[in-house]
C-alpha cells in the first residue's frame, strides 16, 4: 500500500509522549491526513519499537497505519529539540493522582519546562490528555511569561482503548483555546481528523473530559452495587438484568457488572472530587463501590471455602480483549486471595508477567475460578470447577456456579 499523499496546507506537528496509547494513534492519524509529524518520547525502547513498525499495545489497525505513516516520513526520536521545527506541538502528558488521590499538576508543568528551550512564538501548544481543571489557563500564563506569542489549547482525547485510531476519525472533537486565535487554530487542526468539532472554553473542556469518564465510572458503580446486593442475597444479578432491560428502553443503559478500572476512570473521578473540594459524594461513593468489588468477590468465595483451595483467575487486564494491565483490579483481587487461599494461579490471553500461567494449567489446577476480564476466548469454556463470573462471560450468571 502506498503512503498517504503529503498535504501542502497541513501543519507540521510534534507529538510529545507520542509512543503511548494516546500519542501514537494521534500521530499516525495526523500523518495519514497529510501532515509532517515527529514523535518525541523519553523511552528509547518505545522509540526503537515504533521506528521498527511495532506497536507495543493493542489498537485496531494501528500497526498497519504506522507502517504507512513511517513510509510517509513519520519521524520518531527522543530529542525534545524536534519540537522547534514544527508549527504545532501536541503534549499528551496529563495530570496523574498521587497515593493520597491528589492531582499532580506539577508533573505536567515539569514536563513542559523541559520543552521550553525549544518552543517559540507562533506555535500552537495543544494539551491532549486529562488535566486538572484550570491547568490549561495556568499553563498558558506560565508559558506567556517565558515564550511570548505561543498559543495554548486543550483538545481532549475521548477514544476507547483498543480502537483509538478508528475513533479519532469518527467521533466529535472537543476544542478549546486560551485565546480566540488558539481556538481558531485548534479547530482547524482537528477538523482535519474529526467529523465535527465542538468549541468550549478551556475550563469547560477540562470538565467535559472528566464528566465523560466520571459518568461511565458512576454507571459501572451502579451496576456493581446492584451486583453486590444480589451476591449478598444469593440472587443472580444477570437474571434480573435481563428481565429489566428486555424491550424496555429506559433501562438499556444499565451495564453488566465487572471491574471498573484502568488508567482513566478512577483517576478522573478523583480529580473531579478534588476540584469540588472533596464534596463530590456521588463520585466518591462510586469509587468505594468499584474499588470494593474485589473484596465483595472474596466474601462470596468464602462460602465455597477458600482455605486449602487453589483459585484460578482468568484475565488480568483491566478490560476485555485488551493487553493493558494498568490499574487492573484483578491484581487487587489476587492480593486478597493470597491471604486466604492456598494458592492463586493467573492467566491472560493478551498480557504476560511473572504471574502468568497457560490457560490449560490454570483450568487443570484450580479448585475455583474467577473471571476477571471478559476475554472472548472464555465464552467457549466449560470448566469442571465452580466459577464466579461477575461479567457473565460464560453465561452461567453472576453467582458462584
Amino acid at each position: 500500500m502506498s503512503p498517504p499523499p503529503a498535504d501542502a496546507e497541513a501543519p507540521s506537528i510534534a507529538v510529545v509522549g507520542g509512543c503511548g496509547h494516546v500519542g501514537l494513534p494521534l500521530a499516525v492519524a495526523f500523518s495519514l491526513a497529510g501532515s509532517r509529524v515527529a514523535i518525541v518520547d523519553r523511552s528509547a525502547e518505545a522509540v526503537a519499537s515504533v521506528r521498527a513498525g511495532r506497536v507495543h499495545f493493542m489498537d485496531e489497525g494501528l500497526e498497519a497505519g504506522l507502517a504507512r505513516a513511517l513510509e510517509a516520513g513519520l519521524q520518531v526520536g527522543t530529542d525534545p529539540g524536534a519540537v522547534a521545527a514544527v508549527e504545532v506541538v501536541v503534549c499528551v502528558i496529563g495530570t496523574p493522582i498521587d497515593e493520597h488521590l491528589n492531582p499532580q499538576v506539577d508533573k505536567l508543568f515539569a514536563a513542559v519546562d523541559e520543552l521550553l528551550p525549544h518552543l517559540r512564538a507562533g506555535q500552537l501548544f495543544v494539551l491532549r490528555s486529562t488535566v486538572f481543571p484550570g491547568a490549561t489557563e495556568t499553563l498558558a500564563r506560565r508559558l506567556a511569561a517565558r515564550v511570548p506569542g505561543l498559543e495554548v489549547a486543550f483538545c481532549p482525547e475521548r477514544v476507547a482503548q483498543g480502537v483509538a485510531l478508528r475513533e479519532i476519525g469518527a467521533l466529535p472533537q472537543l476544542v478549546s483555546g486560551t485565546t480566540p486565535a488558539a481556538l481558531e487554530r485548534a479547530t482547524a487542526l482537528f477538523a482535519r481528523l474529526a467529523p465535527q468539532t465542538v468549541a468550549l472554553e478551556p475550563l469547560e473542556a477540562e470538565l467535559a473530559k472528566m464528566f465523560c469518564n466520571t459518568w461511565r465510572y458512576i454507571q459501572f458503580a451502579a451496576a456493581n452495587q446492584f451486583y453486590a446486593l444480589c451476591l449478598a442475597h444469593g440472587l443472580d444479578y444477570y437474571k434480573i438484568h435481563e428481565a429489566v432491560t428486555r424491550d424496555y428502553p429506559r433501562m438499556r443503559s444499565l451495564p453488566g457488572a465487572g471491574f471498573a478500572a484502568g488508567p482513566c476512570l478512577f483517576k478522573d473521578t478523583m480529580q473531579l472530587a478534588a476540584f469540588y473540594n472533596y464534596e463530590f459524594s456521588l463520585g466518591q461513593a462510586a469509587m468505594l463501590v468499584n474499588e470494593g468489588l474485589p473484596r465483595r468477590l472474596v466474601q462470596h468465595l468464602r462460602g465455597a471455602g477458600l482455605e486449602g483451595k487453589v483459585v484460578g483467575l482468568l484475565g488480568m487486564t483491566f478490560k476485555g480483549d485488551n493487553d493493558d494491565l494498568r490499574d487492573s483490579l484483578a491484581f487487587k483481587l489476587r492480593k486478597l486471595l493470597l491471604v486466604e487461599a492456598r494458592e492463586v494461579v493467573c492467566t491472560d490471553e493478551h498480557a504476560r508477567g511473572a504471574w502468568w500461567r497457560p490457560l490449560e494449567d490454570v483450568l487443570a489446577r484450580a479448585d475455583l475460578l474467577v473471571v476477571c476480564a471478559p476475554h472472548a476466548r472464555y465464552r467457549a469454556l466449560a470448566p469442571r470447577q465452580p466459577v464466579l463470573d461477575p461479567w457473565n462471560v460464560l453465561g452461567r450468571g453472576g453467582l458462584l456456579a
